[in-house]
């Protein structure tokens, strides 16, 4: 299959370094919050990149539950493929491509498992559904048949019909510190806008970005 004339062109925005606001959070709050108005499907959609315990990389879209200039926070089940290869290798990166705005962010940074206070908040605001859910699928084990998820499934129902569902032991979540932050804009003729933000040199506690244009 030759996809070698399948080409978009990209005009409708542009991103200008000396406009790019001096601190990346809040650069990326901008940009979701225009991805929010622009109503696209699930902006909160992003790729998580690891890497295992052999330098193998894998990746996998997660959902990003909130943000703030601590880091970037998504929930798991502690027994999976992506846990594991956190548990081995800290560092990340994530992907949040709006297509439809011709932008995409990427970010790096290393993970960190949440307080359980933290899980525990999150966990009692999801539906009762989802709460179910997280107590049926031991994420990423070999299951030999849907059947076996649906009658979990029924039995937890009855099991927890009298009251509230428990947090999971086994499930919670990551906060993502950011390290370094790239935006890309869609230009004509391929010349795209990227905009690249680095810890400024000697800042342990990361107070202060330096901002790069980079060539497309």
């Amino acid at each position: 299959m030759d996809l070698s004339d399948l080409r978009q062109e990209y005009a409708d925005r542009e991103l200008d370094i000396e406009h790019a606001l001096p601190d990346p959070h809040t650069q990326f709050e901008t940009w979701y919050r225009e991805a929010e108005k622009a109503e696209l499907l699930e902006p909160n959609a992003m790729v998580l990149a690891t890497v295992d315990e052999h330098q193998r990389p894998a990746q996998r879209t997660v959902l990003l539950k909130y943000f703030d200039h601590s880091g970037f926070v998504f929930f798991t089940n502690y027994g999976s493929r992506k846990s594991q290869h956190l548990d081995s290798n800290q560092r990340v990166s994530l992907l949040f491509q709006w297509l439809p705005l011709q932008r995409q962010v990427e970010i790096s940074g290393v993970a960190a498992k949440v307080s359980p206070a933290e899980t525990m908040k999150y966990f009692l605001s999801r539906p009762r559904g989802s709460q179910l859910g997280a107590w049926v699928s031991r994420q990423s084990e070999v299951v030999t048949s849907r059947s076996i998820l649906d009658s979990k499934l029924a039995e937890l129902k009855q099991k927890f019909s009298g009251g509230e569902i428990p947090v999971p032991s086994f499930w919670g979540g990551y906060r993502i510190c950011a390290e370094r932050f790239e935006f890309w804009q869609g230009r004509p003729n391929r010349l795209h806008d990227r905009v690249c933000y680095e810890p400024l040199a000697g800042d342990d506690k990361v107070t202060a970005w330096t901002r790069n244009r980079l060539s497309p």
